[in-house]
């Protein structure tokens, strides 16, 4: 598998990885420049010459990986007989510079609820390198021509995401079909449906944060019949409501979407950070 398939299977299973370019070489080196290789947490496609070099490069990768990094990183070696390697030595006699690119995993956001906040919420979040699942139980919610998908002109049409549309009558139905690490947003227009999803959200392993617009009197309702569904103390502080930035005021749909974007963009950088590898 070359470099390019690799890195393309790795984001499909949902992997990170990191892609080693030897980007500058002077004088003699095992590979020429350009050379690539792909390092995951647990395998290695390509090579970018063996030895020393090679395992210096795998184990700093995999530093990057294991800290969550998201920039690059330059990795200077000599390959001299006098020069200090953790790994053997390699005496080419050249001097070859790396770069190390994290690859990280693309998040996953789920949101239930394409009314006027969840649409103005898609727009924002649709803006962003992410895989996009948008559910309602209404298909009017979900035109084309009201999402601007399908070659229709709208607030997603020129969207960066990968937009995945679900019609879903039982819409927490959906919960079983998206990937690990999906973040959960729950704001249909139906309190049922609300209490419906975020439990099935407990029930899924693997999902990651559950977020549910709301006032605190609606989660204290909720948390009573969460209770009383067998959801214990542990499983119920998953669940964050209201949801949001508290700094930012206001009621109209487009400032609740900043707010709750922004504080879930920081939820994925925290989640990547601290994922284990």
């Amino acid at each position: 598998m070359d470099w390019l398939d690799a890195v393309q299977a790795l984001r499909a299973a949902r992997t990170p990885a990191v892609i080693v370019t030897l980007a500058m070489v002077r004088g003699h080196a095992p590979r020429n420049g350009g050379a690539k290789m792909v390092v995951s947490p647990g395998d290695v496609f390509g090579t970018v010459g063996g030895g020393n070099l090679e395992a210096t490069a795998v184990a700093r990768a995999r530093e990057l990986l294991a800290a969550g990094a998201a920039e690059p990183d330059l990795l200077t070696l000599t390959l001299s007989d006098k020069a200090v390697a953790d790994y053997g030595v390699q005496c080419c006699g050249g001097e070859v510079t790396m770069m190390l690119e994290p690859v990280r995993v693309v998040p996953s956001i789920a949101v239930f609820g394409l009314g006027h906040v969840g649409l103005e919420l898609a727009r924002i979040l649709a803006r962003q390198h992410m895989d996009l699942h948008l559910v309602d139980s209404r298909h009017a919610m979900l035109e084309p021509a009201r999402l601007g998908v399908e070659g229709e002109p709208g607030p997603l049409a020129d969207a960066v995401a990968h937009v995945f549309v679900h019609h879903a009558p039982v819409p927490e139905s959906v919960l079983r079909e998206v990937p690990a690490g999906t973040h959960v947003l729950v704001m249909t227009h139906d309190h049922a449906e609300d209490l419906a999803i975020v439990d099935q959200a407990l029930r899924v392993e693997g999902l990651g944060s559950i977020g549910l617009i709301g006032s605190r009197s609606k989660w204290a309702r909720f948390r009573t019949r969460l209770t009383d569904a067998g959801h214990n103390d542990a499983a119920l502080a998953r669940v964050v409501t209201p949801i949001g930035l508290p700094e930012v005021a206001g009621k109209q749909p487009a400032v609740i979407a900043v707010s709750v974007a922004a504080r879930l963009l920081q939820v994925i950088e925290e989640t990547a950070a601290a994922a284990p590898r």
